[in-house]
């Protein structure tokens, strides 16, 4: 009996992945640099040797079997592993170099990230950076992104993360409009205010509070509705309502008073308050560019 075999259909694993990754024979042979009847016969090598169905195949398209899916976990895992043991020579490289794709929330890209690019390119002449700015939740595995800003509680399973700042929330409004309409007092005062609201869905209307032991949502309306903070920031530089901000984007307008924070003693909770975290693959290897752009973050946000 032969024990080397499993050695020797390593090849047809990573083949059998990438068929998967890329939904079909023929794109996983573009990607391998083959024929799509060679990696039919590494398919159908695996399976002899497994003695299971891994794919059922159409004239449209292929569908995993149970047990596709579960080799397939196990030599995704496989070619992550090998991936990683590539990367070690980078690792070792004193010299950052290459592409980096990030993700992160609008606003704090454009706020937050953005400033600090241009010292960061300076710093590595070698890197290079490709911000994918979207408020979506974004797959770090699926999307071929390197790294992501995210709001959240902790890492999702599988990802590794730093923490970055706490991000809080606050309610502006400019000085003419406070005088014109009175300063709320309360969170049951602003049904009778404009207000300005993220309104991506029915749940950005109803504005949440908590002081001490009270917690407080109310139904908030306005005029003036817009999914981005910056445009919510310039509506209320413009008295057009009180609106609802993440802090780092009113700090200037508070700084020269031509904002004033409204019910600064209550905690305004909202998905997009809590910490921010800097979220990668779980990777004890990551490569220079990485760990490049990580240091660097990490050093700025602190």
């Amino acid at each position: 009996m032969r024990i080397n075999y499993p050695l020797e259909c390593l090849p047809d694993m990573a083949a059998f992945a990438c068929v998967v990754d890329s939904g079909s024979f023929s794109a996983a042979a573009i990607r391998l640099g083959v024929t799509p009847s060679a990696v039919s016969r590494q398919i159908g090598r695996l399976e002899a040797l497994l003695q299971v169905r891994l794919l059922e195949r159409t004239t449209r398209k292929l569908r995993l079997t149970d047990a596709g899916t579960a080799a397939y976990e196990r030599c995704q895992n496989m070619v992550s592993a090998a991936r990683e043991v590539l990367a070690l020579s980078d690792t070792q490289t004193a010299t950052p170099r290459g592409m980096i794709r990030v993700s992160m929330p609008k606003a704090i890209g454009r706020l937050l990230i953005h400033p600090w690019m241009p010292e960061f390119l300076q710093r590595h002449p070698e890197v290079s950076v490709h911000m994918v700015v979207t408020d979506r939740t974004v797959d770090l595995f699926a999307e071929a992104i390197d790294l992501a800003i995210r709001v959240t509680d902790a890492p999702p399973p599988g990802l590794a993360g730093r923490p970055l700042t706490r991000i809080r929330h606050l309610l502006c409004a400019s000085p003419q409009y406070l005088l014109l309409r009175g300063t709320p007092a309360h969170p049951r005062d602003l049904p009778a205010h404009d207000c300005l609201y993220l309104g991506e869905d029915e749940r950005d209307r109803h504005w949440r509070f908590c002081r001490a032991a009270e917690d407080v949502s109310v139904k908030v309306s306005g005029r003036y509705i817009a999914n981005h903070s910056e445009m919510r920031l310039e509506g209320a530089l413009h008295h057009l309502g009180i609106a609802s901000l993440p802090e780092f984007t009113a700090r200037a307008a508070l700084k020269t008073g031509t904002l004033i924070e409204v019910l600064a003693d209550w905690e305004h909770r909202t998905d997009y308050a809590g910490t921010a975290w800097l979220l990668y693959p779980s990777n004890r290897y990551p490569p220079a560019k990485l760990r490049a752009w990580i240091d660097f973050i990490v050093e700025k946000m602190a």
